[in-house]
């Protein structure tokens, strides 16, 4: 993997519901992954990346292959979060991501999350592909 100094490349802006909170009224720890997924699913598609177009055209997905997280502080219910994505490593198969949640100036959670380009189907799924050269052009 080649490294790179780290730029935040986007920021997703998005609401804590009653879903994404537990009994004590604060984000469940999980959702932060999810959130951290609705970012990166957003994020490749600003780089004119459809997931759905990219399984169907190239018979490629994108899938976590590793995660650590930090959790800082709590979120809570009606919270405007920005969740940022940074490109950390590109590799030939696989990326490997920073990740925060933020309220305005305050770091809640980060975390480091590898995703893999493999198969999507066919005789081999979920074999290791190359990352087509067509998004990693669009990498920072």
């Amino acid at each position: 993997m080649q490294a790179r100094t780290p730029t935040v490349v986007f920021r997703h802006p998005l609401r804590v519901y009653w879903e994404d909170t537990d009994a004590g009224g604060v984000v469940f720890y999980a959702n932060y992954l999810k959130f951290f997924e609705r970012a990166r699913t957003e994020w490749l598609r600003a780089l004119g990346v459809g997931q759905q177009a990219l399984m169907e055209r190239e018979g490629l997905i994108f899938v976590v292959a590793d995660t650590a997280l930090r959790y800082l502080r709590p979120a809570r219910l009606d919270d405007l979060l920005e969740v940022t994505v940074t490109v950390a490593e590109a590799g030939r198969a696989s990326l490997r991501l920073q990740q925060q949640a933020w309220r305005d100036s305050e770091l809640l959670a980060e975390g480091d999350i590898r995703i893999g380009c493999v198969a999507a189907g066919g005789a081999a799924p979920f074999r290791p592909c190359r990352i087509p050269a067509t998004i990693l052009e669009k990498l920072p």
